[in-house]
């Protein structure tokens, strides 16, 4: 088989990248990393060589690119079925896709608000309208499936879902968003994830900053 290369924007800031990195190595798939910082005003340019659209991620097999978050994440579900990223069961598959479409389409309000900023001291802003309402539905969407599941992520074991959610987790830790005990439950459990430790560390230690992004 031909390699899988990801290419992702700066760990620190790059939530649309964290969502199909964690997926894969949550789930074992073997993949190359290369890394295309945000480190120009008006984007870097480096990325049109690889990327139709300009933005990161992609994913490279052989001849073929994949871009977007999540259907990067269905393609390696396909190639490895038996890698388990989205649940056995039709119906939780469904649901698991469901959410990660809500993800995917929603939420502006907290994404435009607290962007991703793993490096970023804990602590609250000043909200914008919409935030709050956003933080409500995510944290129904979390309590509900860990209730039907009983955890420790959305459907029992870690899958694509967590893995579209995995920047939110960051965002509503950073910006001190919420306090319920069984969404913190959730985020700890997500944070202790080896994979999200591994990317956390990069991202500490990666030297770029990103003014736009540091709010």
């Amino acid at each position: 088989m031909d390699r899988l290369t990801l290419y992702i924007g700066n760990k620190n800031y790059s939530s649309w990248s964290f969502r199909p990195w964690i997926a894969m190595m949550a789930a074992g798939i073997p993949f190359e990393e290369v890394v295309v910082p945000f480190d120009f005003a008006a984007g870097n340019p480096r990325l049109k060589a690889f990327s139709p659209t300009g933005q990161v991620p992609v994913l490279q097999h052989g001849d073929l690119r994949v871009w977007q978050s999540l259907a990067i994440i269905e393609y390696v579900a396909e190639l490895f079925p038996e890698a388990g990223i989205w649940p056995k069961e039709r119906e939780k598959r469904a649901v698991a896709r469901a959410v990660s479409m809500e993800m995917l389409s929603s939420f502006r309000a907290l994404r435009s608000a607290c962007p991703m900023n793993v490096r970023r001291a804990k602590g609250k802003i000043t909200l914008a309208d919409g935030v709050m309402a956003d933080v409500a539905r995510i944290e129904t969407i979390w309590r509900d499936l860990r209730a039907h599941s009983g955890g420790p992520f959305l459907f029992g074991a870690f899958s694509g879902a967590d893995a579209m959610f995995a920047p939110v987790v960051s965002r509503l830790d950073v910006y001190d968003l919420v306090t319920a005990g069984d969404t913190l439950s959730y985020m700890t459990a997500v944070k202790a994830h080896p994979a999200w430790k591994a990317w956390e560390a990069a991202a500490r230690a990666e030297p770029w900053v990103v003014e736009e992004d540091e709010v």
